[in-house]
């Protein structure tokens, strides 16, 4: 622990949970609003006219992003290729074809984060990869992989519905596609949906607005490759938001900004970045066969300690020396230093409380270091346990608070008050701007009710979303009893954030394929889970104490904007955390039995 930190525990802990009782909002996920039809356009790719498409494939995933390439990929690997993707983007990348703004890269090392490295020959430019470059390793897994050959995009599924006579999906497009598919795979998206904060008078700005997710460069100047907003030279900006998006486009916003206004509802952690090129001569001495999973193991193997048992693990292996694997191993560190004996939720608690109070303390520390007037280092200073909300890393952001045109307007807690035509009110105080960011964030699809735009009837009629109604059911996740030959790729009841959420994805892109393989090589033409083991399995998400407990902590997006829906409890992910899972799940599909599901001719 750094000798200056001298911060009184109990007053800071006392002080996190006056901070949370500033920030709670009975109506939840409720106060925020989806895009309007204009906002929510395509910016990047125009449509192409195209004919209906009415045939049959094998496969559908709706959805382009690491879910779906990555489920194709696993499919096309086992030599099944008649498989069709649906987006409503122009093109693969999922969160990335959206967002451009500048400053976006991944959050974990490009090396871990590219899925598929290996097999299509690409090593990263930078650590941590910036958007162009993602969106770019989409499209080649896709081409690699075939994926593109019968895509659909700009396309949004309306229904589909399946027939239990003929035992397969019947599907339905806004585009006028009808078709059929022997298998179906829902995407249900990560961060899929942008939301907007419901302030009074949001609909009645007459400035330039937009979601950080659908940039406009054609106002601000610049490209997702070349960040230089210089259009903004005499404009007075206003960004509504310091969470992980804010955190990477203020800083290139402020650079040319004639004004920038931050208009801030609760601080981010941030934490220096330290992004560079990767070297060429490491990235090929560490790049043998089977690097990318060892690595992945070791990645995942530092979060691990976090979830219940076993706590018994083998030393932090940081290879890449990354930030967030730090960060986990220093919070495992802490878990296991409480003796065996007594380790639970609470004094695995207790311990993490102590500890809160010394990562906050440093990150305190940190902020104060950066930003040259005390006054703005001192608002900027977060108040919660680290694990409350995402840890944000940048090499950028603090540093616009030292621009003269920069000034953050912190609302202790409240938000924005009103928009007027011209003008953002805070504090009771208007702020004429000419152009209005909502850097808010998006929907979280831990909830995958939340994400799911169309209808999907199963047996009998019914739909998806009624039989969730009261929560997700499911086998690991992916299959839902009366729902035959459909998996849900998703967070709930599965590897939860698995620390890189594209381990996650492929390990169930992998179990699906192997899944299809085995039907097809068996002649068999309809799965479905026991209802007995869907049962089971989803009680044992729902009495599983979440670890770290994170019940009391300031709302945000990883704890369901501090909700207390009894569903919640069923949108967790297994009690042995991502690691334990990925371990029971390759004794599951490799052993070739696949329990808990039935399977027909």
């Amino acid at each position: 622990m750094n000798d200056t930190i001298h911060l009184d525990a109990d007053a800071v802990l006392r002080r996190f949970a006056e901070e949370r009782e500033k920030r709670l909002r009975p109506e939840g996920f409720g106060q925020y609003l989806r895009l309007t039809e204009d906002m929510d356009r395509d910016p990047w790719t125009v449509r192409q006219e195209r004919p209906p498409v009415a045939d049959h494939v094998t496969f559908t995933f709706v959805g382009g992003g690491w879910a779906g390439l990555l489920t194709g990929a696993e499919l096309a690997k086992r030599g099944i290729h008649d498989v069709r993707i649906i987006d409503r983007a122009g093109d693969f990348g999922g969160v990335w074809y959206w967002n451009r703004y500048p400053g976006v890269m991944c959050d974990s090392p490009a090396a871990l984060y590219l899925p598929l490295l290996e097999e299509t020959g690409h090593m990263p430019s930078m650590k941590y990869a910036f958007q162009p470059e993602i969106l770019e390793h989409c499209q080649r897994i896709g081409r690699h992989f075939g994926l593109y050959d019968k895509a659909l995009f700009h396309t949004s599924v309306e229904r589909a519905e399946w027939d239990e006579a003929a035992r397969l999906w019947r599907i339905t497009t806004d585009r006028g596609d009808s078709f059929t598919s022997t298998y179906l795979s829902l995407g249900l998206g990560f961060f899929s949906t942008p939301k907007l904060p419901g302030i009074p008078g949001i609909e009645t700005f007459k400035g330039k607005a937009f979601h950080a997710a659908r940039w406009d460069y054609a106002y601000t100047g610049g490209s997702p490759a070349d960040p230089r907003l210089d259009r903004l030279t005499d404009k007075r900006v206003a960004v509504i938001g310091t969470g992980a998006t804010a955190i990477q486009c203020i800083g290139p916003v402020s650079e040319t900004a004639k004004e920038l206004y931050v208009f801030q509802r609760t601080p981010s952690a941030v934490s220096p970045r330290g992004n560079g090129p990767v070297d060429e001569a490491w990235f090929r001495s560490i790049a043998t066969p089977g690097w990318q999973k060892r690595y992945n193991d070791a990645y995942v193997r530092d979060w691990t300690g976090l979830w219940g048992q076993p706590f018994s693990l083998e030393p932090s292996l940081d290879p890449l020396d990354d930030d967030f694997a730090k960060f986990a191993a220093r919070l495992r560190s802490v878990i296991l230093s409480v003796p065996a004996e007594i380790r639970n939720p609470v004094t695995v608690k207790a311990a993490l409380d102590k500890a809160s109070v010394e990562i906050v303390s440093e990150v305190h520390e940190y902020i104060r270091g950066m930003v040259s007037d005390p006054d703005t280092a001192e608002k900027l200073l977060p108040w919660y346990r680290p694990l409350c909300k995402r840890p944000t890393f940048n090499d950028d952001y603090l540093h616009a608070y030292n621009r003269p045109g920069t000034r953050l307007v912190d609302t202790d807690g409240k938000g924005v008050e009103a928009i007027t035509e011209t003008a953002v009110i805070a504090n009771g105080t208007e702020y004429p701007v000419d152009c209005i960011i909502y850097a808010s964030g998006f929907e979280f699809a831990k909830d995958p009710l939340r994400a799911l735009k169309f209808e999907v009837l199963g047996v009998g009629g019914v739909d998806l979303r009624s039989r969730w109604a009261q929560g997700v059911r499911s086998l690991h996740g992916l299959h839902t009893r009366g729902f035959p030959n459909m998996f849900t790729v998703q967070l709930a009841q599965g590897a939860d954030f698995a620390a890189n959420v594209p381990t996650g994805w492929q390990d169930a892109g992998e179990t699906i394929a192997l899944i299809v393989d085995h039907m097809r090589q068996q002649g068999l033409s309809r799965v479905e889970v026991e209802e007995a083991d869907e049962l089971a399995w989803s009680q044992q998400i729902a009495a599983t104490p979440p670890m770290p407990d994170t019940r009391d902590c300031t709302p945000g997006l990883l704890t369901f904007e501090g909700g207390t829906d009894p569903r919640i409890a069923l949108l967790s992910g297994v009690p042995e955390g991502p690691r334990g899972f990925f371990a029971m799940m390759a004794g599951w599909k490799w052993s070739g039995d696949f329990a808990g599901l039935e399977f027909q001719q």
